[in-house]
């Protein structure tokens, strides 16, 4: 049909029809100029060293083609490769979170709505996309974010543990006990296996390490095999008094400053506990809203909120983008498959 007969179809059109063309148009064109800067960035920093293979990381590798893929109203065509090593083609979303998404235009509003700290529900009203599609992208993006890393603490280290229940959420046909409702609390008083243990480490320049290393009570092997490499002679570290930390800091060589749990003596000077404690507070508040997280996923969740605490009180446009591209410049092959049949391992 010709531009102008189409022109004089939406002439035809009540106001309140026009209206919501519009808005369609408006949605669409808004999407595809948001999202394809952002695509031609990750090219960018993934190829600034030349051309590296996404299957056996060969530099023999060459442009095979282009491929077509719909971005919004458009059909955009972007790069193939091809490696002459090992012979498979990729492309510059090959093994990242966007890797055979159908609406890659969307991803831009969906990592807004997870920094806003909406609901899958609300996410999927306002970008209509159903939330089990974006729980699947939730964690397919959390999944490259928590490889992020980083060298070596500095300074004042300040290490504490939390702990959250072991939750099978969403698993079926539980056997060892009855399903909880909404988080639900241990049968067990106090710390047991019942327990997952999340060890938090943060320095004076807010540095931060979350992993989640054991059921039950920390103990000192297994600080070593989570922090041993970030942690140096010339750190201080600042504990509580559980025994575990003062014997690793012993074995270690490090200089350690212990605060018992009764809070009577908080501050030594320049050491305290009090950063670290702070952080506990927020993650704690934070995850609440979720009401229970399945273990397996836990480790994602603290890589979502150290995240959302390095960009703290900014939501702009260059943020959601630092948050697309930091995904997809690490590697990763989670797939809705691995990610529905995946269980919790340290």
């Amino acid at each position: 049909m010709p531009l102008t007969d189409i022109i004089k179809e939406i002439q035809k059109l009540n106001t309140a029809d026009q209206l919501r063309l519009k808005e369609f148009f408006t949605k669409s064109l808004a999407s595809y100029s948001a999202s394809e800067p952002i695509f031609k960035e990750v090219s960018e920093q993934k190829h600034k060293d030349g051309y590296t293979c996404t299957h056996c990381h060969s530099n023999n590798v060459v442009r095979f083609g282009k491929y077509s893929v719909k971005v919004g109203m458009k059909t955009m065509e972007r790069q193939r490769y091809r490696c002459k090593d090992c012979g498979k083609t990729f492309t510059d979303v090959t093994n990242t979170p966007l890797c055979g998404s159908h609406l890659p235009h969307k991803w831009m509003d969906f990592i807004l709505c997870m920094i806003e700290g909406y609901s899958l529900r609300k996410a999927s009203e306002i970008i209509e996309v159903h939330y089990v599609t974006l729980f699947y992208w939730r964690h397919k993006i959390l999944s490259a974010l928590k490889q992020m890393d980083f060298g070596q603490f500095s300074g004042i280290v300040e290490m504490d543990e939390t702990y959250f229940l072991y939750s099978e959420k969403g698993k079926r046909n539980l056997k060892e006990r009855k399903a909880r409702k909404r988080g639900g609390a241990s049968q067990f008083r106090g710390i047991s296996k019942e327990q997952v243990c999340v060890l938090i480490a943060r320095d004076r320049q807010k540095l931060t390490y979350s992993k989640v290393i054991g059921q039950g009570r920390i103990v000192k092997s297994r600080l070593d095999k989570a922090i041993g490499s970030k942690l140096s002679k010339s750190n201080t570290l600042c504990t509580d008094a559980w025994r575990a930390f003062k014997t690793y800091a012993k074995d270690k060589g490090l200089e350690h400053y212990p605060f018992k749990s009764d809070g009577k003596e908080r501050v030594k000077g320049l050491y305290h506990i009090q950063n670290v404690n702070n952080y506990h507070s927020r993650l704690k508040g934070w995850m609440d809203r979720f009401n229970g997280v399945a273990t397996k996923y836990i480790e994602h969740y603290l890589s979502w909120f150290q995240f959302l605490d390095v960009i703290r009180f900014r939501n702009d446009s260059a943020t959601v983008s630092k948050m697309v591209i930091d995904s997809c410049l690490l590697s990763t092959n989670t797939t809705y498959e691995r990610l529905r049949l995946s269980t919790f391992k340290l």
